[in-house]
């Protein structure tokens, strides 16, 4: 009984997230430590990547993304490298945009790359937190959170918002049926009906009914101003 009984406890112990013994890169982090530990900070929009795909997923390449507002960056740029290679937690590759469609904008914490001057890596914690364009043309923080697992408390700066971005909207099968209940139980996104669409507004609104087809959107997010504010860059990060 004592053998099982060992068994099972370093069962247990090995079964554990890599994180729980040794790798604190995969811990929460709070904004301020990652502009701390960041080489350059950036909002910025995918425009192009070159990635080689094993299985359709990448696994090694470069992304092309266009700098909107540079946050902290010792050079002026235009368009900014991201190499990364292999598999692992917290990769930093992007979704290549298609022709008739703008990329994705991010908030990237960028370590600069050791074999290329001119170009960047993303951090062991991380590279890129979602951003969205409101009604008002302004940037945001897309909330929930995702991206990076920040430590920051960032529940009482979130606020309402319309946006006017095509990324904040999911389609039905791009959420499980689990996040999709729990992001609308919470309020955090909500039905998105085409304005061409005959249909009443919550007519799909209530957990359980048919969502096949279905639409949802965004509702919070925190501006960017806010969250500079939490960078602390002003402190010499």
């Amino acid at each position: 009984m004592k053998i099982r009984i060992h068994f099972i406890i370093l069962s247990v112990l090995f079964s554990l997230p890599l994180h729980a013994k040794d790798d604190l890169s995969t811990l929460p982090v709070s904004l301020a430590e990652l502009a701390h530990k960041a080489d350059a900070i950036m909002l910025a929009q995918v425009r192009d990547t070159d990635y080689f795909y094993r299985h359709e997923y990448p696994v090694s390449g470069s992304a092309y993304l266009k700098v909107l507002i540079p946050y902290k960056l010792d050079h002026t740029a235009d368009i900014i490298e991201i190499h990364e290679k292999g598999l692992h937690e917290n990769e930093c590759y992007f979704p290549n945009p298609t022709v008739f469609e703008e990329g994705r904008r991010y908030l990237l914490f960028l370590k600069k790359d050791p074999e290329n001057a001119e170009g960047f890596r993303g951090l062991a914690e991380g590279c890129a937190l979602d951003v969205l364009v409101d009604e008002n043309n302004q940037y945001a923080l897309r909330y929930p959170v995702s991206g990076i697992e920040l430590s920051d408390s960032l529940e009482e700066l979130v606020r309402e918002m319309t946006f006017s971005d095509p990324y904040a909207i999911e389609n039905e099968d791009s959420l499980t049926s689990t996040e999709r209940n729990m992001l609308l139980e919470t309020g955090l996104i909500r039905p998105y009906i085409a304005a061409s669409a005959d249909v009443e507004p919550d007519a799909f609104a209530v957990p359980g009914n048919s969502y096949e087809g279905k639409q949802w959107i965004y509702t919070k997010a925190i501006d960017l101003t806010t969250i500079r504010q939490l960078m602390d860059l002003d402190s010499g990060n």
